[in-house]
């Protein structure tokens, strides 16, 4: 039996459960109903107006000195007002559903019911004695494909979706046009500075005709769908018609040309825990209920599952943009925080086992956003401070990058860190493998340029001020958290690693004289989260911000900075978990994984794991008890196996840095790590590790493992095999 692939024994009760598919532009959410399907069609760039699209950033470069002052006076609560530019919290375009499909037809017996999700092809299946259904979001015709097989029915499209808005407007036609059936769903956004609507134009082949504004089918059909989204009137239809009349080819044909481009990059990594076949033949609702039971343990079944389906997700989300806080997909017009992309952790956390996981095109979607919007983090960082540079905004619907989201609570323009942060998995990339860097090396150099304009110095000591640590701060006088502080560690740690990688990578030395402010560990040991006397916390806050220079940056390391490594640990044990938020965990356990301890890896994996956290999808929920349809945990827990098992830097390679407990034997493939060097295949067992390793070019790498290390001279694309033990 296979663990890449997900079954269930009854179709979804409510949308969160529905089986995915998705092309990183078109997702598909699917109910598997017999009789009343209802399947949900989503397109990443389906935002609701709202008025904040020509939103810009506050110019606060004129006060900031006065701002400075008063945060460095203790009047914080003060300068977070200011710091709003006087203006009340305005949040991002929502990110919305489209519209669903449904395919109805006269109830009958339902015998041998099986719905599945196959993550080598992207295929979703519902199947029973009375037809069968499949459907892909096609990467090599950018469309999605339905075909149906369950005699005769009636297909539709509707807007009446939970929560939708009473001012977007729907309305529905049937046509035939050019001897060719049609089926059309508009939209119609409110009048609020945005986009004018939506359209969803579906195609349907086979013994079809017009019944009304919906399509009777009678016997096997083939239908393709498009979904358009103009900013401004007319309507795009006879494009998408023409699009979709030019399409050829049966289902068997669309899928086999979709399959290659979908099947080579999700096969590239596997990971595999030695579970029985038995174990991988359970109907996914079994393998959670299962976890449930014993929360106190990660069942090796599920964890295996979640790995292949938090990467089958990642990639099915990552195309025309990287993955929102929901992937690609939502039932409903109620996204918590916008279903946006928010950047102070969420989305670097989706994105952490993409480079190292073999998913260049995940990294090429974010690519996408950041090169669209960084004009935009230049206009933030003139109006905010008057700098040079680069200053990036906590969150973006996708359509620009201007930081306006701002309130006392959450003074985003006093984050520093944010364009050190979202470039990051962009120089990884080239870590990994090996390709120029081109103009991300220009913008990692305006990083530099925009730390050197706003450092500044008190009593000869170089400080960060204003400064913030999502989405926290210090405690204030009366008890209470101010969040505007001096030396955010998040903020330290991105002005040095900006410093001094953008002279690595430019060869420029004009950034030798300035010097960032140092780390601070304070009174119980601990890398305090703001490098300036005084500043303490809430210490069961949800983020870890302050550990970035542990996870990714590897600033802070075992190795290297051994006494900061054990403050950083200190700091990670210390904190406390709020809301058993995913991102949280996930988070701490990937910092947990650089400092090498398996054990607090696998007490966070299983605050996800043993809490309930995966809805029939293996999609993931925010928090405990499937609340909050989130993305975070399904696209970061590969990640956090991948570094358990193999770490990486440029001539090191560390394999097994951080086992697991009750995981004694497995196999890990395809992991592409920095330095460019491919770890074949790595395989575990009681006192044995095995690795066979490859690099594109000559190169010596020093190599750890439990229980020793050794220097191995790597030739071009030859395969070395190193055991230890």
């Amino acid at each position: 039996m296979t663990a890449h692939r997900i079954h269930d024994t009854a179709p979804a009760g409510d949308w969160t459960d529905a089986f995915l598919t998705g092309n990183g532009e078109l997702g598909l959410m699917v109910h598997g109903r017999p009789h009343a399907e209802r399947i949900v069609v989503n397109h990443h760039r389906l935002v609701l107006p709202n008025g904040t699209r020509h939103a810009r950033a506050p110019e606060l470069a004129g006060r900031m000195p006065h701002i400075r002052a008063l945060v460095l006076a203790g009047r914080r609560a003060e300068a977070a007002r200011l710091l709003t530019g006087g203006r009340e919290l305005e949040w991002t375009q929502s990110f919305h559903p489209g519209y669903a499909l449904t395919v109805d037809a006269a109830p009958g017996p339902v015998r041998d019911y099986r719905r599945d999700t196959d993550f080598t092809t992207g295929e979703v299946t519902v199947e029973w004695s009375g037809g069968r259904r499949r459907c892909f979001a096609s990467r090599a015709d950018g469309v999605a494909v339905l075909h149906l097989d369950q005699g005769d029915c009636v297909v539709g499209a509707t807007g009446e979706l939970p929560g939708r808005p009473a001012d977007v407007v729907y309305e529905r036609a049937a046509y035939r046009r050019d001897g060719l059936v049609f089926l059309r769903i508009r939209a119609r956004y409110p009048h609020a500075g945005g986009a004018y609507g939506f359209e969803g134009l579906t195609l349907l082949r086979g013994d079809v005709s017009v019944d009304g504004d919906r399509v009777r089918v009678r016997g096997p059909a083939l239908l393709t769908t498009l979904v358009d989204r103009p900013d401004a009137p007319p309507w795009r239809t006879r494009v998408a018609e023409r699009r979709l009349a030019a399409l050829a080819g049966d289902y068997g044909t669309l899928l086999a040309r979709h399959v290659p481009r979908h099947r080579g990059p999700y096969t590239r990594v596997g990971l595999d825990l030695g579970v029985p076949d038995a174990d991988r033949a359970l109907p996914v609702g079994e393998l959670l209920a299962r976890q449930a039971d014993a929360p106190d343990r990660l069942d090796p079944a599920l964890l295996e599952r979640l790995f292949h389906a938090g990467r089958y997700l990642l990639f099915s989300a990552s195309g025309v943009l990287p993955p929102r806080l929901t992937g690609l997909w939502l039932g409903s017009w109620d996204a918590a925080w916008a279903g946006d992309f928010t950047t102070d952790a969420n989305l670097n956390l989706q994105l952490a086992g993409a480079n190292v996981g073999a998913l260049p095109e995940v990294t090429a979607a974010h690519a996408r956003l950041v090169v669209a919007q960084v004009d935009h983090w230049r206009a933030n960082a003139r109006a905010v401070y008057g700098a040079r540079g680069l200053l990036a905004p906590s969150r973006t619907d996708g359509e620009h990058g201007h930081l306006f989201h701002v309130h006392p609570d959450w003074p985003f323009t006093a984050w520093l860190a944010g364009a050190d942060w979202l470039l990051h998995p962009l120089h990884e990339h080239h870590l990994v493998t090996g390709e120029p860097l081109g103009e991300v090396a220009g913008w990692l150099a305006e990083v530099a340029d925009f730390f050197a304009d706003v450092l500044t110095a008190v009593d000869g000591r170089p400080v960060l001020v204003p400064s913030y640590s999502p989405e926290t701060g210090p405690y204030d006088g009366t008890g209470r958290t101010a969040p505007v502080a001096v030396n955010a560690t998040m903020d330290v740690a991105a002005a040095r690693h900006a410093l001094r990688l953008a002279a690595e990578v430019t060869g420029d030395d004009r950034w030798a004289g300035i010097r960032p402010p140092d780390y601070l560990v304070d009174g119980r040991g601990a890398l305090a989260e703001w490098a300036w006397p005084g500043s303490t916390g809430d210490e069961d806050h949800r983020h870890v911000s302050h550990l970035y220079p542990v996870w990714p940056l590897h600033e802070i390391d075992r190795d290297d900075t051994p006494e900061l490594a054990a403050a950083a640990h200190r700091a990670l044990t210390l904190r406390g978990d709020e809301n058993r938020s995913a991102h949280g965990s996930l988070h701490r356990a990937l910092a947990a994984a650089r400092l090498r301890d398996g054990e607090l890896v696998a007490v966070n994996l299983r605050k996800i794991l043993g809490a309930d956290m995966f809805f029939r999808s293996l999609m993931s929920a925010h928090n405990t008890g499937r609340t909050t349809y989130n993305a975070d945990a399904a696209h970061a827990l590969p990640a956090v196996l991948i570094e358990s098992l193999v770490q990486s830097r440029p001539g090191t390679l560390r394999l097994l840095p951080a086992p697991l407990p009750g995981l004694p034997s497995g196999a890990l493939r395809g992991v592409t790590c920095r330095g460019r060097v491919t770890v074949e295949e790595l395989t575990w067992a009681p006192g044995r590790v095995r690795a066979r390793l490859v690099s594109p070019v000559a190169q010596r790498v020093v190599v750890h493992a439990p229980g020793g290390h050794r220097a191995v001279d790597l030739a071009p694309d030859r395969a070395y095999e190193v055991a230890f033990g």
